[in-house]
């Protein structure tokens, strides 16, 4: 039974929203209040703290509600790379993830223009029905993975929050970045997801022809990347290029396992890499 009180209840939440995770939302929400010129916006702030615990406990408990069957046999879950949740929770997370996300949703819908908050509601409807039914794309192939595509809409939202236009050259270099990395990062799970029949892209395609989908789109990713960042593009080509072909040189389910944790790591190295010579340029007066 899970402990009684609230810091218990809340460490459980934070678990549930996979905080090694959130750089996936807080990175590209932070990238696209800087492509605006700023280093800081105060009135990027509420989404910037949205994009952290609130929207990760929307993505992540909807998505454990709707996957109690496949996680009960992954043996990854109940660890850093997610929760395994008990029946008896699902009301607690339901009743969590409202109460974390509609008060920003009030505020946003009060100060934000509406191009803002058309992006945002198309951004919570994928995540939401990646996992949930009637539509749950978690269990369409190449529509699970398309639609991981919305991990891009940070740059796009801020942008349009903020009175600016979006970077579209970014914004849709990193739609297919992540379109490629959760393929790849299915693979790892293609036997438990075939055990209780979703038929993944992954599964669809195998270890190898996943192997080749995320690497086409990898490097659809680094032709937009090179568009706003030369380093940027070869370091996503490098770390992308390196991920492939060991996948290709074993391609099976314990392979995507093993190369997992270097897949999280990615996107911070990436990350790292856009966002010093982006704050270099800010701080140097020469961006944009």
């Amino acid at each position: 039974m899970p402990a009684a009180g609230p810091a218990p209840a809340l460490r459980r939440m934070v678990h549930i929203s996979r905080p090694v995770l959130w750089i996936n939302t807080l990175g590209p929400g932070v990238l696209g209040m800087w492509l605006t010129g700023s280093l800081l916006r105060w009135e990027a702030v509420p989404l910037l703290l949205w994009l952290t615990l609130p929207f990760n406990l929307l993505i992540y408990g909807v998505n454990d509600i709707f996957d109690q069957d496949t996680d009960a046999l992954n043996p990854r879950k109940g660890s850093l790379e997610g929760a395994r949740i008990r029946a008896s929770e699902v009301r607690t997370i339901w009743v969590s993830v409202l109460a974390a996300n509609l008060p920003f949703a009030l505020w946003f819908a009060l100060a934000l223009p509406p191009a803002a908050l058309g992006w945002i509601a198309l951004y919570v409807l994928v995540f939401v029905f990646y996992s949930a039914p009637p539509l749950r794309f978690k269990a369409r192939p190449f529509l699970d993975s398309l639609s991981n595509a919305a991990y891009a809409l940070p740059l796009v939202v801020l942008a349009y929050a903020l009175g600016d236009t979006p970077v579209w050259p970014a914004a849709l270099g990193l739609m297919a970045w992540s379109v490629a990395k959760h393929a790849f990062d299915a693979v790892q799970d293609i036997e438990e997801d075939r055990a209780v029949g979703i038929t993944t892209t992954a599964v669809r395609l195998g270890a190898r022809g996943t192997g080749w989908w995320s690497g086409a789109w990898w490097a659809v990713s680094v032709l937009g990347f090179a568009l706003v960042s030369v380093p940027v593009a070869v370091v996503n080509a490098l770390i992308a290029g390196w991920l492939v072909v060991s996948l290709l040189r074993a391609p099976a389910p314990a392979t995507g396992h093993r190369l997992y944790r270097h897949s999280i790591a990615f996107p911070y190295v990436a990350g790292t890499v856009a966002g010093v010579q982006l704050a270099g340029a800010l701080i140097l007066g020469r961006y944009p």
